[in-house]
Protein backbone atom coordinates (compact mmCIF):
# COMPACT_ATOMS: atom_id res chain seq x y z
CA UNK A 1 0.00 0.00 0.00
CA UNK A 2 1.60 3.53 -0.60
CA UNK A 3 2.11 5.81 1.91
CA UNK A 4 2.71 8.76 -1.23
CA UNK A 5 0.99 9.32 -4.17
CA UNK A 6 2.08 11.70 -6.60
CA UNK A 7 -0.16 11.98 -9.47
CA UNK A 8 0.28 14.47 -13.19
CA UNK A 9 2.37 17.12 -10.73
CA UNK A 10 2.93 20.04 -12.72
CA UNK A 11 5.07 23.08 -12.10
CA UNK A 12 5.47 26.21 -14.78
CA UNK A 13 8.15 28.86 -14.29
CA UNK A 14 6.99 31.72 -16.95
CA UNK A 15 6.88 29.85 -20.34
CA UNK A 16 9.09 26.87 -18.86
CA UNK A 17 7.21 23.36 -18.10
CA UNK A 18 9.81 22.37 -15.16
CA UNK A 19 7.77 19.70 -13.76
CA UNK A 20 5.07 18.36 -16.63
CA UNK A 21 2.79 15.48 -15.76
CA UNK A 22 5.06 13.34 -13.51
CA UNK A 23 3.40 10.45 -11.00
CA UNK A 24 4.78 8.25 -8.78
CA UNK A 25 3.97 6.59 -5.49
CA UNK A 26 6.23 5.47 -2.41
CA UNK A 27 5.68 3.01 0.15
CA UNK A 28 6.25 2.54 4.00
CA UNK A 29 9.60 0.71 3.94
CA UNK A 30 10.75 1.87 0.99
CA UNK A 31 14.38 4.26 -0.42
CA UNK A 32 13.19 5.84 -3.46
CA UNK A 33 15.82 7.86 -5.17
CA UNK A 34 15.08 10.87 -7.93
CA UNK A 35 17.93 11.14 -10.22
CA UNK A 36 18.04 12.91 -13.29
CA UNK A 37 20.30 15.28 -15.08
CA UNK A 38 20.68 19.40 -14.20
CA UNK A 39 17.68 21.00 -15.42
CA UNK A 40 15.81 18.11 -14.78
CA UNK A 41 12.97 18.97 -12.83
CA UNK A 42 14.50 17.21 -9.63
CA UNK A 43 14.05 20.36 -7.23
CA UNK A 44 10.81 21.47 -7.77
CA UNK A 45 9.72 17.91 -7.94
CA UNK A 46 11.05 18.00 -4.50
CA UNK A 47 10.44 20.48 -2.96
CA UNK A 48 6.46 20.26 -4.32
CA UNK A 49 6.37 17.41 -1.81
CA UNK A 50 7.51 18.94 0.48
CA UNK A 51 5.36 22.47 0.40
CA UNK A 52 8.18 24.68 0.14
CA UNK A 53 6.93 25.21 -3.47
CA UNK A 54 3.63 25.05 -4.73
CA UNK A 55 1.95 22.93 -7.61
CA UNK A 56 0.36 24.54 -10.36
CA UNK A 57 -1.61 21.38 -11.17
CA UNK A 58 -1.44 17.62 -10.00
CA UNK A 59 -1.85 16.11 -6.61
CA UNK A 60 0.19 15.37 -3.64
CA UNK A 61 -1.32 12.89 -1.06
CA UNK A 62 -0.46 11.55 2.03
CA UNK A 63 -2.01 8.73 3.88
CA UNK A 64 -4.49 10.00 1.23
CA UNK A 65 -4.60 13.04 2.44
CA UNK A 66 -4.03 16.06 0.00
CA UNK A 67 -0.74 18.41 0.52
CA UNK A 68 -0.87 20.70 -2.50
CA UNK A 69 -2.30 24.11 -0.32
CA UNK A 70 -0.56 23.36 2.86
CA UNK A 71 2.67 24.98 4.19
CA UNK A 72 5.53 22.77 5.20
CA UNK A 73 5.33 23.62 8.87
CA UNK A 74 1.85 21.69 8.27
CA UNK A 75 3.26 18.93 6.87
CA UNK A 76 6.24 18.32 9.18
CA UNK A 77 3.50 18.03 11.81
CA UNK A 78 1.43 15.64 9.33
CA UNK A 79 4.17 13.25 9.53
CA UNK A 80 7.09 14.38 7.23
CA UNK A 81 10.60 15.10 7.92
CA UNK A 82 13.45 16.67 5.61
CA UNK A 83 16.98 16.79 5.58
CA UNK A 84 18.58 19.41 3.53
CA UNK A 85 21.88 19.74 0.72
CA UNK A 86 23.42 21.54 3.05
CA UNK A 87 23.09 20.76 6.92
CA UNK A 88 21.43 22.91 9.10
CA UNK A 89 22.23 22.33 12.93
CA UNK A 90 22.43 25.41 15.60
CA UNK A 91 26.51 25.25 15.82
CA UNK A 92 26.25 27.10 19.28
CA UNK A 93 23.71 24.14 21.02
CA UNK A 94 25.09 21.20 21.89
CA UNK A 95 24.39 18.17 19.86
CA UNK A 96 22.07 17.22 22.28
CA UNK A 97 20.43 20.66 22.52
CA UNK A 98 20.09 20.51 18.65
CA UNK A 99 17.66 17.27 18.89
CA UNK A 100 16.26 18.40 21.90
CA UNK A 101 15.07 21.84 20.12
CA UNK A 102 13.44 19.44 17.65
CA UNK A 103 11.39 17.93 19.98
CA UNK A 104 10.27 21.14 21.50
CA UNK A 105 9.14 22.66 18.35
CA UNK A 106 7.84 19.03 17.54
CA UNK A 107 5.59 19.48 20.75
CA UNK A 108 4.66 23.35 19.76
CA UNK A 109 6.40 24.28 22.62
CA UNK A 110 7.77 28.08 22.17
CA UNK A 111 11.99 28.53 21.75
CA UNK A 112 11.25 31.21 24.38
CA UNK A 113 11.13 28.40 27.45
CA UNK A 114 14.23 26.89 26.09
CA UNK A 115 16.09 27.85 29.85
CA UNK A 116 13.44 26.07 31.53
CA UNK A 117 12.72 23.06 29.69
CA UNK A 118 16.37 22.05 29.27
CA UNK A 119 15.48 18.67 30.29
CA UNK A 120 12.57 18.59 28.36
CA UNK A 121 12.54 15.00 26.78
CA UNK A 122 16.07 14.70 27.29
CA UNK A 123 16.01 10.67 27.40
CA UNK A 124 14.40 10.49 24.10
CA UNK A 125 16.83 13.26 22.56
CA UNK A 126 19.08 10.80 23.48
CA UNK A 127 17.60 7.48 22.29
CA UNK A 128 17.19 9.32 18.87
CA UNK A 129 21.56 10.28 18.82
CA UNK A 130 21.51 6.76 19.80
CA UNK A 131 19.84 5.88 16.84
CA UNK A 132 22.22 7.59 14.54
CA UNK A 133 25.38 6.83 16.35
CA UNK A 134 25.71 10.51 17.94
CA UNK A 135 25.18 9.02 21.59
CA UNK A 136 28.33 9.76 22.53
CA UNK A 137 29.36 12.74 21.44
CA UNK A 138 25.78 14.50 23.03
CA UNK A 139 27.49 17.04 25.03
CA UNK A 140 29.67 18.54 22.47
CA UNK A 141 28.68 21.44 20.43
CA UNK A 142 28.11 21.16 16.77
CA UNK A 143 30.42 23.72 15.52
CA UNK A 144 33.70 21.13 16.82
CA UNK A 145 31.44 18.05 15.07
CA UNK A 146 33.29 17.09 11.34
CA UNK A 147 30.82 17.26 8.98
CA UNK A 148 29.88 13.56 8.45
CA UNK A 149 28.43 13.90 12.08
CA UNK A 150 26.61 16.93 11.77
CA UNK A 151 24.92 15.19 8.67
CA UNK A 152 23.75 12.45 11.71
CA UNK A 153 22.62 15.07 13.97
CA UNK A 154 20.69 17.00 11.26
CA UNK A 155 19.35 13.68 10.73
CA UNK A 156 18.63 12.62 14.26
CA UNK A 157 16.58 16.19 14.03
CA UNK A 158 14.38 14.98 10.92
CA UNK A 159 13.32 11.85 13.15
CA UNK A 160 12.06 14.00 16.41
CA UNK A 161 8.45 14.59 14.91
CA UNK A 162 8.49 10.59 14.33
CA UNK A 163 8.23 10.99 10.28
CA UNK A 164 6.34 8.53 8.17
CA UNK A 165 8.38 10.06 5.40
CA UNK A 166 11.43 11.36 4.93
CA UNK A 167 13.08 14.06 2.53
CA UNK A 168 16.56 13.73 2.04
CA UNK A 169 18.03 16.36 -0.73
CA UNK A 170 21.17 15.25 -1.47
CA UNK A 171 21.98 13.46 1.72
CA UNK A 172 25.69 12.65 0.70
CA UNK A 173 26.77 15.73 -0.65
CA UNK A 174 30.14 17.25 0.38
CA UNK A 175 31.09 13.99 2.18
CA UNK A 176 33.86 11.58 1.96
CA UNK A 177 33.30 7.96 -0.16
CA UNK A 178 33.41 6.41 3.77
CA UNK A 179 30.31 8.89 5.19
CA UNK A 180 28.26 8.74 2.63
CA UNK A 181 27.73 4.92 3.10
CA UNK A 182 27.78 5.02 6.70
CA UNK A 183 24.87 7.60 6.53
CA UNK A 184 23.17 5.85 3.74
CA UNK A 185 23.20 2.08 5.68
CA UNK A 186 22.08 4.09 8.70
CA UNK A 187 19.55 5.37 6.41
CA UNK A 188 18.79 2.05 5.07
CA UNK A 189 18.25 0.87 8.36
CA UNK A 190 16.04 3.17 9.93
CA UNK A 191 13.91 2.45 6.40
CA UNK A 192 13.82 -0.87 7.81
CA UNK A 193 13.07 -0.93 11.79
CA UNK A 194 10.96 1.84 11.73
CA UNK A 195 8.86 1.55 8.21
CA UNK A 196 9.81 4.69 7.03
CA UNK A 197 9.23 5.52 3.68
CA UNK A 198 12.34 7.94 1.94
CA UNK A 199 12.44 10.22 -1.02
CA UNK A 200 15.89 11.34 -1.81
CA UNK A 201 17.52 13.57 -4.32
CA UNK A 202 21.29 12.19 -5.15
CA UNK A 203 24.02 12.80 -7.60
CA UNK A 204 26.27 9.76 -6.25
CA UNK A 205 25.85 7.28 -8.71
CA UNK A 206 27.27 5.07 -6.78
CA UNK A 207 25.20 5.88 -2.98
CA UNK A 208 22.07 5.73 -5.11
CA UNK A 209 22.72 2.16 -6.95
CA UNK A 210 23.73 0.42 -3.31
CA UNK A 211 21.07 1.88 -1.44
CA UNK A 212 18.03 3.03 -3.68
CA UNK A 213 15.08 -0.05 -3.47
CA UNK A 214 14.12 2.33 -6.93
CA UNK A 215 14.43 4.83 -8.81
CA UNK A 216 12.90 7.18 -10.95
CA UNK A 217 14.35 9.63 -13.46
CA UNK A 218 13.10 12.56 -14.65
CA UNK A 219 14.58 14.70 -17.84
CA UNK A 220 13.59 18.29 -19.58
CA UNK A 221 10.41 18.11 -16.45
CA UNK A 222 8.70 14.42 -17.64
CA UNK A 223 9.58 10.85 -16.06
CA UNK A 224 11.12 8.95 -18.52
CA UNK A 225 11.97 5.79 -16.50
CA UNK A 226 10.86 4.26 -13.08
CA UNK A 227 12.48 0.68 -11.50
CA UNK A 228 14.34 -1.23 -9.63
CA UNK A 229 18.27 -0.33 -10.03
CA UNK A 230 19.16 -3.22 -12.01
CA UNK A 231 16.38 -1.96 -14.62
CA UNK A 232 17.64 1.71 -14.41
CA UNK A 233 21.23 0.65 -14.90
CA UNK A 234 20.29 -0.89 -18.06
CA UNK A 235 17.45 0.89 -19.54
CA UNK A 236 18.16 2.59 -22.84
CA UNK A 237 16.59 6.20 -22.59
CA UNK A 238 18.35 6.73 -19.13
CA UNK A 239 21.61 5.94 -20.89
CA UNK A 240 20.97 8.46 -23.86
CA UNK A 241 19.46 11.22 -21.52
CA UNK A 242 21.14 11.21 -18.29
CA UNK A 243 24.37 8.96 -18.67
CA UNK A 244 25.37 10.18 -22.37
CA UNK A 245 27.88 7.47 -23.31
CA UNK A 246 27.54 5.70 -20.53
CA UNK A 247 31.62 5.98 -19.80
CA UNK A 248 30.33 8.10 -15.93
CA UNK A 249 27.82 4.76 -15.74
CA UNK A 250 30.45 2.06 -15.36
CA UNK A 251 30.86 2.92 -11.69
CA UNK A 252 27.37 2.81 -10.56
CA UNK A 253 27.10 -0.20 -12.94
CA UNK A 254 29.79 -1.95 -10.71
CA UNK A 255 28.09 -0.69 -7.58
CA UNK A 256 24.97 -2.05 -8.47
CA UNK A 257 26.57 -5.32 -9.47
CA UNK A 258 28.14 -5.92 -5.64
CA UNK A 259 24.80 -4.43 -3.93
CA UNK A 260 22.31 -7.31 -5.85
Amino acid sequence: MSLLQVRGLQKRFGGLKAVDDVSFELAPGELLALIGPNGAGKSPTFNMVNGQLRADGGSIRLDGQELIGRKPREIWKRGVGRTFQIAETFASLTVIENVQMALLSADAKLFSMWRRAAEHKRAEAHALLDHVGMAAQAERPCSELAYGDVKRVELAIAMANGPKLLLMDEPTAGMAPKERSELMALTKKLVVERGLAVLFTEHSMDVVFAYADRIIVLARGRLIAEGKPLEIRDHPKVQEVYFGTGKTFEKAKRTSEEAA
